[in-house]
């Protein structure tokens, strides 16, 4: 490779993959200069440039300037007795090595007077030491580069595109699969979905396009490494914002949301509108809108519940489909509440194996207990009044 080969490489990757030239500059420099010392045998102080302009690649030898007079700061490494070197961990300052002279980094100033008369104490001297052969050397040190850069450049798009969308809908197309996950193209990367995260009972086919919820997106030593689920209770909220115009514009507000992955799912919803009714514009003429949605949770049941700001009232709500009920608050700081229902709605309100009352305490943030009539009586409450 020459010069013009590489400069046109790098002008062209720099196009490509929006790099940054200088940082390509750099790290070849870098990675040259520890080529030359492990190809060349070379111990002394080097440094490699690059010539931005033209792609020029030369070594170039540097020594300091010291003051040989005052021999007695100068020894070499060999008679240095190291036994006078305290290592003492009590001393307050830290152990001084003896300065030790090497004639491959250093000049004497009368050495480097014969080079260039008005130099000085601490200044360096330069020689080009660019081998014949370097650009062997030079290309395969620079194919490294390239592509070590390539995959970071790549990996940071990936990361700057994908770092605000944690929390997010996106679509993708299933690409593979093994004993544990599903890994789902994104476009630009894979994302990994968990079967733990699927819905349960649904069958994905490889090849399907598939709407997948962002749960974490990371920067790994492996790559970027971005988490996606079906389960998230998240998945169900952007879904809702996907299907209804009224969410997605703010005019409908989702309070909260309490799934149950594959059985069903509670959804709280308001307006600050009186002229909006939250829960049909959700479910749609005819069931229109919620038909969408329900489509992609394969049979996961969803309940549109209507936020109110009484707590008494929105647990009413939450414990739909049960009706007949009686919300007492027990406890507003602890946030505890007793429900009594009769005994035709009472499975309903406790749900099977107490999903439907979990659901609705997750999803209101009381503690719910339901009793029934005689439970209640047992208890001493008494709301017939007999």
């Amino acid at each position: 490779m020459n010069s013009k080969e590489f400069k046109k490489a790098v002008d062209l990757l720099v196009k490509e993959k929006g790099i940054d030239p200088e940082v390509i500059y750099e790290a070849m420099e870098l990675a040259l200069t520890s080529a030359y010392k492990k190809n060349y045998n070379s111990l002394s102080n080097v440094r490699v440039d690059i010539d931005r302009d033209t792609g020029d690649i030369k070594v170039y030898s540097f020594k300091t300037v010291v003051d040989r007079s005052e021999e007695d700061k100068y020894k070499k490494f060999s008679d240095i007795d190291f036994s006078t070197i305290s290592d003492d961990e009590d001393e307050e300052d830290e152990p001084v090595l003896p300065f030790v002279y090497d004639p491959k980094i250093h000049l004497t100033l009368e050495e480097a007077k014969k080079i260039v008369p008005d130099i000085k104490i601490g200044d360096t001297i330069e020689e080009e030491v660019t081998p014949k052969d370097f650009g062997r050397v030079a290309a395969s040190t620079a194919k490294q580069v390239v592509i070590q850069k390539i995959r970071e450049a790549e990996r940071n798009v990936i990361i700057d595109e994908f770092s605000d969308k944690e929390g997010e809908l996106v679509s993708g197309i299933v690409e593979m699969e093994d004993e544990r996950n599903y890994y789902i193209d994104l476009g630009r990367t894979q994302g990994i979905l968990s079967k733990n995260e699927i819905i349960p009972g649904e069958t994905i086919a490889m090849g399907s396009s598939i709407k997948v919820y962002i749960t974490k997106v990371e920067n790994n030593s492996k790559g970027p490494l971005i988490l996606l689920s079906r389960t998230h209770y998240g998945f169900i909220k952007r879904l809702f914002e996907l299907e209804i115009p009224e969410i997605n514009e703010g005019i409908i507000l989702v309070y909260s949301v309490a799934r149950d992955a594959g059985n069903r799912t509670k959804i709280a919803v308001y307006s600050e509108d009186p002229n909006v009714d939250p829960i049909g514009s959700c479910i749609g003429e005819r069931g229109s809108r919620i038909a969408n949605i329900l489509k992609e949770l394969s049979g996961e049941k969803v309940d549109v519940v209507a936020y109110d700001k009484d707590p008494v009232v929105f647990i009413e709500h939450a414990l739909a489909p049960a009706k007949n009920l009686h919300v007492f608050v027990t406890d507003e700081e602890k946030k505890e509440a007793y429900v009594i229902v009769d005994d035709d709605n009472l499975s309903l309100a406790i749900g099977k194996k107490g999903s439907n009352v979990r659901l609705a305490a997750r999803l209101t943030h009381y503690k719910i207990d339901v009793k029934s009539y005689d439970q209640a009586r047992e208890d001493g409450i008494n709301i017939l009044g007999d």
